[in-house]
């Protein structure tokens, strides 16, 4: 790597899953100057489940994080998917094979472990700094030398803050996303969905009582049970020690709340009336949810953006392909942009304005549709998922298809678990597309 490229200043906002990746793979690449500013006061990771397909694993492994992620996961060895009102089970679907045909499992385990590893990952480079309480703002995309004020908590006044390549990992309420298409004079919204989500964590102690329960968090399968409109989908994390439920229901609680709201406080009798007609597995579930920790989250998504980067700023993650979790591929998308990032900007040839846009444009290139087709195949997952008797024509021939999965014929409706779809996305090498595209942008062999 050129010296001058070594010592370019690279600030990154936001300190989630793409800017902490962002942040060490351009470490691993011997970038010598990275800054992350993030609004929170520190790391204290908190969350839910989260799945951890081989494509994520990959890139994680690759970054030298992976093994510490991995020891606490589940592998899972099934899925199966259910009818919500009686239990009765539509399809199973064997998850073996993945790691045989992907070389890593399909696995879940628990954001905090996974967010915390990459952050002790970063805390191991010298060259990352992290400068906590601080939010980013007024933020200019359009000059060669990206800039933003930084408001640090407790100060009356920002400082402003220059630097060579500007990373935007800042989430769905992204303001660089914002400045640059206002730069840009292009218009587009956030989206809702008509979506929200419950997130609901069980631990062992809460279900050892009850056999039905403890299969459930003993078991190495992933269960999805389906109604109209609404869906849980529920595995065990944390080496079995925590049952992990996530819920996808209409919005009603987010309908006449103000645009910048996206959880809320959630209410036990409205979670367990949303749920009524469920099984009484579910049930005893919801019923074993303390009351006040319940919380509900909107989903929300926005248009297709026309482009992600501008001169020397490019956005990451969510601020620019935020999605639906039908395929539970949000956290991994992130993580994709990230392993891109690391691989053009540590090829470039030299440190001027023109290298870096060009590289930029290359990460562009190789993740945008990528992540595009992906945001709208877990919309249109969703929708499959939760057809019902307004819909009988489609509600019919999607539970045909399940009853042909059983004679191993056809595709699966939850995409998140049909093999071809599988392999669209576990099979991607983000090195490997990452270094043929800049090949062939940059002209060399």
């Amino acid at each position: 790597m050129d010296k001058a490229v070594r010592k370019m200043k690279i600030c990154i906002i936001g300190a989630g899953m793409g800017g902490l990746t962002c942040a060490l793979a351009l470490a691993k690449q011997g970038f010598e100057n990275i800054e992350v500013y993030e609004s929170a006061s520190n790391l204290g990771f908190v969350g839910a489940g989260i799945q951890l397909a081989p494509n994520m694993a990959r890139v994680l492994d690759r970054l030298g994080v992976w093994k510490s992620i991995e020891r606490e996961a589940v592998v899972l060895r099934s899925t199966s998917i259910r009818q919500g009102a009686t239990n009765g089970e539509l399809a199973k679907v064997d998850l073996d094979y993945i790691k045989e045909t992907y070389g890593y499992a399909h696995s879940v385990g628990h954001r905090s472990n996974l967010a915390d590893s990459i952050y002790q990952g970063c805390k191991r480079e010298p060259c990352i700094k992290f400068v906590f309480s601080t939010t980013a703002t007024d933020v200019n995309t359009v000059s060669t030398k990206p800039s933003f004020n930084a408001l640090q908590r407790g100060r009356s006044e920002p400082y402003r803050v220059t630097c060579d390549i500007l990373l935007a990992a800042d989430g769905i309420k992204s303001a660089a996303r914002v400045a640059m298409l206002d730069a840009l004079k292009v218009s587009t919204t956030v989206q809702d969905t008509g979506q929200a989500a419950y997130r609901i964590m069980l631990t062992r102690d809460q279900m050892a009582s009850d056999p039905e329960l403890l299969d459930l968090i003993n078991s190495e399968r992933v269960v999805r049970w389906i109604g109209a409109k609404r869906h849980i989908i529920a595995y065990p994390v944390q080496s079995h020690e925590i049952y992990n439920l996530s819920t996808a229901q209409p919005d009603v609680n987010f309908a006449a709340a103000p645009s910048a709201l996206y959880t809320t406080k959630g209410s036990k009798p409205a979670m367990l009336n949303v749920f009524a007609d469920f099984c009484p597995l579910v049930q005893k579930m919801l019923n074993l949810v303390p009351e006040g920790e319940v919380c509900e989250w909107k989903l929300r998504i926005h248009q297709p953006l026309p482009t992600w980067v501008q001169n020397s700023t490019a956005l990451v993650g969510d601020a620019c392909h935020p999605t639906l979790p039908h395929l539970a591929q949000g956290a991994a998308q992130a993580i994709e942009d990230a392993a891109v990032l690391g691989v053009v900007l540590g090829r470039l040839p030299d440190a001027s304005p023109q290298s870096i846009n060009k590289a930029l444009r290359v990460y562009e290139t190789v993740r945008k549709e990528r992540a595009e087709t992906l945001v709208e195949l877990a919309a249109a997952s969703g929708r499959a998922l939760h057809l019902g008797d307004d819909n009988e024509a489609a509600k019919k021939k999607r539970d045909a298809e399940f009853a042909a999965l059983k004679n191993g014929e056809g595709p699966v409706p939850d995409k998140w678990a049909d093999a071809e779809v599988q392999k669209m996305i576990y099979s991607f090498d983000c090195d490997k597309e990452a270094t043929a595209a800049f090949d062939k942008a940059f002209g060399e062999a």
